[in-house]
């Protein structure tokens, strides 16, 4: 299936990119993150992230259904 992923913050200049569309076998977001941080090397775990799925915020278990925007978010510093 395609889906949208965006990047922010670490997890962009890890990636290297905003956003892609990316063609996936990963059946939930957790697999979906998985297979991105073995791609881009992205040193982010998992229990330091959100992650939402066409703008909700989701479990790491939740489905992924062609043509999702996927977003992950890493931890923000404010100042």
């Amino acid at each position: 299936m395609r889906v949208t992923v965006q990047y922010y913050a670490m997890l962009r200049e890890q990636a290297g990119r905003n956003e892609e569309s990316r063609e996936t076998t990963a059946g939930t977001v957790g697999a979906l993150y998985e297979e991105l941080a073995r791609v881009y090397r992205l040193t982010l775990p998992v229990g330091q992230l959100r992650a939402a799925i066409n703008d909700q915020f989701v479990d790491w278990d939740a489905p992924l259904r062609e043509g999702d925007r996927v977003i992950f978010i890493p931890p923000v510093a404010g100042g």
